[in-house]
């Protein structure tokens, strides 16, 4: 069992949670992933790392409300206990020879943007990172981010908060402006990554980024996050789930992420995918 230690929520509809995984918490990376189960009936639900503590043997997994096991998951308490939290998986990011780098993140992606940053800070490397939400509202870790890199744009679609526009907005004047990245690390939904890399391929920027196919076993047995990339099937679970976005097929890995939306959620009423109860 895996104790939570820490339960925070950063906004309406997304949690943080520091879990006891001392063992998890000695070999995790960057870029690498969990799976766990609230209880013995569970689904197998991966996440992110978005963070560990060695010396505290601690691992931070960051969520959104959206069907029924993340609802699940956010009414469990400081104290309880998960059935399964395995990990890590997945390989961890590769960013040898960074020197100076722009981490983008869309909305809860930046959860998953965040220890990337940090890594690279960490490193000596020069860092950017423009975090972009919908609104105020939904902002996060902008103090985190802060601790993590040399300059922190926050974007909003509406202006309520930071700069008004889209992170390819703010990433396209940045270069613009004469910042010679020699690497861009772009996670957030699936458009968002798709439109970054537009914007930095015509200057031979390399992109990284996560991606996020169904996933059942993280093993890659099932076959359930396989993606195209550079022409090829790769497997997330064990061949990502980082990869260069300029090769990747963003159009099928949006169709295929669709497939099973009508399944997805076993209490419609409470999900905000329906736009039920939960979202009024």
């Amino acid at each position: 069992m895996y104790k939570i230690l820490t339960r925070r929520q950063l906004n309406e509809t997304v949690v943080l949670m520091e879990i006891d995984a001392p063992l998890i918490a000695k070999k995790a990376q960057a870029g690498q992933f969990i799976i766990l189960r609230v209880d013995e009936r569970g689904e197998r639900m991966p996440l992110t790392i978005a963070d560990y503590d060695r010396e505290k043997g601690t691992v931070t997994i960051i969520f959104q409300i959206v069907g029924q096991t993340t609802m699940l998951l956010s009414q469990m308490k400081e104290g309880d206990a998960l059935l399964d939290f395995v990990g890590p998986l997945g390989k961890a990011t590769d960013f040898e020879g960074a020197k100076k780098v722009c981490v983008i993140g869309g909305g809860v992606g930046c959860a998953i943007a965040y220890p990337s940053a940090k890594q690279l800070f960490n490193d000596g490397a020069e860092v950017d990172v423009i975090a972009g939400f919908r609104n105020k509202d939904i902002v996060i870790l902008e103090d985190e981010f802060k601790a993590a890199c040399n300059n922190l744009y926050v974007t909003t679609d509406d202006g309520s908060y930071g700069e008004k526009g889209f992170v390819t907005d703010k990433l396209k004047s940045l270069i613009e402006a004469g910042n010679k990245y020699d690497l861009a690390v772009a996670i957030g939904p699936v458009p968002m990554m798709k439109f970054v890399c537009e914007v930095t391929k015509p200057y031979g920027i390399k992109t990284l980024v996560s991606l996020n196919p169904i996933m059942i076993d993280g093993t890659g047995m099932c076959g359930g996050c396989r993606v195209t990339v550079g022409g090829e099937t790769k497997f997330a679970c064990v061949d990502g789930p980082d990869f260069d976005g300029h090769e990747v097929n963003f159009d099928e890995l949006m169709k295929r992420n669709g497939t099973y939306r009508e399944r997805e959620a076993h209490d419609r009423e409470n999900c905000r995918i329906y736009g039920g109860a939960a979202n009024a």
